[in-house]
């Protein structure tokens, strides 16, 4: 029979690093607002997780590099808002974060999360950092610690 792995959400002991952006703060502290909630409610504990504050969504993956490198951290999870407006300035900032983040995600030896939203409009984002879609922080969270959990277990079959 195959063998089948899956992560779990059980944070105890887990070290979180957690990169918001400022620009968009009115959602994008909701979103962090989510993910400290859901770590904590899996058994992350407060003293274990660090939050850095960035301009925007264009600077998350190289601080969620940083935090990455230095081994200390069990996930880095990024959060973040993109607004569409008026000009082409938002599809280079999203795509951008998406591409660093994904880039940071692929080299990294821990999970990082991409909880950065991109959204036609300020009440779509809402909606999503706490509002009638959910938080999606709390969805980044948990896919940080149950990442990380799904990681120790593949280590595991070295």
């Amino acid at each position: 029979m195959a063998q089948v792995l899956k992560g779990h959400l059980h944070g105890e002991d887990m070290r979180i690093g957690i990169v918001v952006a400022r620009f968009n703060e009115h959602i994008t502290s909701k979103l962090l607002e989510g993910a400290l909630e859901g770590l904590k409610s899996h058994g992350v504990a407060s003293s274990d997780i660090v939050v850095v504050w960035v301009p925007g969504s264009f600077e998350l993956a190289s601080i969620a590099e940083r935090l990455a490198q230095q081994g200390d951290f069990d996930a880095v999870i990024c959060l973040g808002a993109v607004v569409k407006h008026e000009t082409d300035h938002y599809y280079y900032v999203a795509t951008e974060a998406a591409r660093g983040i994904a880039s940071v995600a692929r080299e990294s030896e821990v999970p990082v999360i991409f909880g950065v939203l991109t959204c036609e409009n300020d009440q779509q984002a809402l909606e999503r950092a706490g509002g009638k879609e959910g938080n999606k922080g709390t969805d980044a969270a948990l896919a940080a610690i149950e990442m990380a959990n799904l990681l120790k277990l593949v280590d595991e079959l070295r």
